[in-house]
């Protein structure tokens, strides 16, 4: 499998992009358990860092960074450039993670 590099940026340091091959993407749909709801609620009177919700959330930014790099990978890209995330809550108890960027092919 090859590596390819992901960036913030729009160029990647010490190589020339030679083509860009568009826009990639990858989305998961994350949901709250229960019993981590319950627990953030009471995490949420006393104040803390809510353990099973960050757990939770970078396993599914994870997840969104793996789609992105299996569709930059499908069309031959050496690096995915200006990568980012967004979240939207797409119903009670339920949020997307979305990680896009653009696909390119370096020199």
């Amino acid at each position: 499998m090859n590596n390819i590099h992901i960036a913030t940026t729009e160029t990647i340091a010490g190589r020339e992009i030679a083509q860009t091959l568009g826009m990639v993407k990858g989305s998961t749909v994350q949901t709250r358990h229960v019993g981590s709801h319950l627990v953030a609620a009471l995490i949420s009177l006393i104040g803390g860092e809510v353990k099973g919700y960050v757990k939770a959330v970078s396993a599914a930014r994870e997840e969104a960074t793996n789609r992105m790099l299996e569709e930059a990978r499908t069309l031959g890209a050496d690096a995915i450039v200006s990568a980012r995330y967004s979240t939207s809550q797409i119903m009670a108890g339920a949020a997307e993670i979305l990680a896009y960027g653009t696909a390119v092919k370096l020199k």
